[in-house]
């Protein structure tokens, strides 16, 4: 790919919907009810809107970028582009899961009164398949945890699927690309409501992979969308010309969800179910064609800062959240006030994820490797142009 017909657009959003999850998972620690590896003593209710709005679409988007991306890397036979894909992913998601993500465990079970300080012993018995209390953190049972790098298990299983599958895939691929008008902002909402309907009270999301049906689903039909969308001009006119409509009807849609939604929860079947379902399902595919609509007519130009935004967003993705549970682990004890401490988490997350890559693992080879970075070029980073692995 060459400068010249590099998808900017593409780039920008990868970065701004990757950055996005590092203020997700920050405000995690604040929301009441929800299941997080750290809680903070200032919970709060207020985000329950906010964050519902963004959940419903933040990980089907990841899935249409990463499908996007791969479209874009299929110019060679399938057996190479397997290899280069599982090259990219299997290494960061193998180093992550043993090097960095353990942190979290750490933290939540000494919070939790359910783990002794001591990190040294504490990987020991980690890695050594310790038998530990009963919720100590999450992934006790087996004592191993990929937390937040499931994706990268996904997406990788999602790759080897789709060179599988890829010429029945390609044949069908016209029923996608041929929407056009209201077709394209309602059609792909069928499938993800048909998994809903039949899946999501049976198989409720785990990113455990194993019988994660429902997860699957949704995620491998994003994915699937992402690569039929790939190279698609007409498409990505279209979803330009119809970013108004998107962005007009997409609250519409997330209003009548949350009507439903407030009368009896989605997770329980009732007669709410048959308007909460489809309006879910709906706000979802319409908010992914606004970001899609808008970013492709706005985002689409050689910005400054995109050389340096595609080098970042994997190691910043792979850091985030253990950053995120460790400042937590040190300053939630401290009772800083409600707007000081999620402040400090939010920037020192930043800080190290931005100090950790650029001064650390851009400039180590080996480390590069570990956290999906192609060898360190001999030219300047802004000559860079090679897809992110994401």
């Amino acid at each position: 790919m060459t400068p010249d017909t590099r998808r900017h657009d593409i780039d920008a959003l990868r970065f701004l919907v990757f950055s996005l999850l590092i203020v997700y998972h920050t405000a995690m620690l604040y929301l009441a009810g929800a299941d997080f590896h750290m809680k903070s003593s200032y919970l709060t209710e207020t985000l329950n809107f906010p964050m519902v709005f963004i959940n419903r679409w933040r990980m089907e988007i990841v899935f249409i970028i990463s499908g996007v991306s791969c479209a874009m890397m299929t110019q060679t036979s399938r057996g190479a582009f397997l290899w280069r894909r599982v090259r990219r992913l299997l290494l960061p998601l193998l180093f992550g899961v043993l090097v960095v993500v353990p942190l979290q465990p750490y933290c939540e079970g000494v919070s939790n009164g359910l783990v002794e300080p001591g990190y040294g012993q504490f990987l020991l018995d980690y890695f050594g398949r310790h038998a530990w209390p009963a919720g100590a953190f999450s992934g006790w049972k087996t004592s191993f945890t990929w937390n937040h790098l499931w994706y990268l298990v996904y997406l990788l299983l999602y790759t080897i699927v789709l060179v599988a599958l890829q010429p029945v895939l390609a044949r069908i691929r016209p029923i996608f690309t041929g929407l056009r008008g209201w077709r394209l902002l309602a059609l792909p909402a069928l499938p993800t409501l048909a998994a809903t309907v039949f899946l999501k009270l049976r198989y409720p999301e785990t990113h455990a992979l194993v019988k994660d049906w429902y997860a699957h689903a949704i995620y491998f039909t994003m994915y699937l969308y992402g690569w039929w969308l790939g190279n698609d001009k007409g498409l990505w006119q279209e979803l330009a010309r119809l970013r108004w409509h998107a962005l007009l009807l997409a609250p519409c849609a997330f209003a009548a969800y949350i009507g439903f939604d407030l009368i009896y929860s989605e997770n329980l079947l009732t007669w709410a179910s048959i308007g909460s379902w489809p309006m879910r399902n709906l706000y979802m595919w319409l908010a992914i064609c606004t970001i899609l609509g808008w970013s492709h007519a706005l985002l689409n130009r050689p910005f400054a800062w995109l050389p340096w935004a595609r080098q970042a967003v994997y190691p910043w993705y792979i850091l985030h959240q253990s950053a995120i549970v460790l400042l937590a682990y040190w300053l939630v004890p401290l009772r800083l006030g409600p707007l000081i401490e999620p402040a400090l988490i939010l920037s020192c997350t930043v800080l190290i994820c931005w100090l950790g890559t650029s001064l650390v693992i851009g400039k180590v080879g080996w480390l590069r490797a570990c956290f999906g970075l192609p060898a360190r070029p001999k030219r300047k980073l802004a000559a860079d142009t090679t897809l992110s692995a994401v």
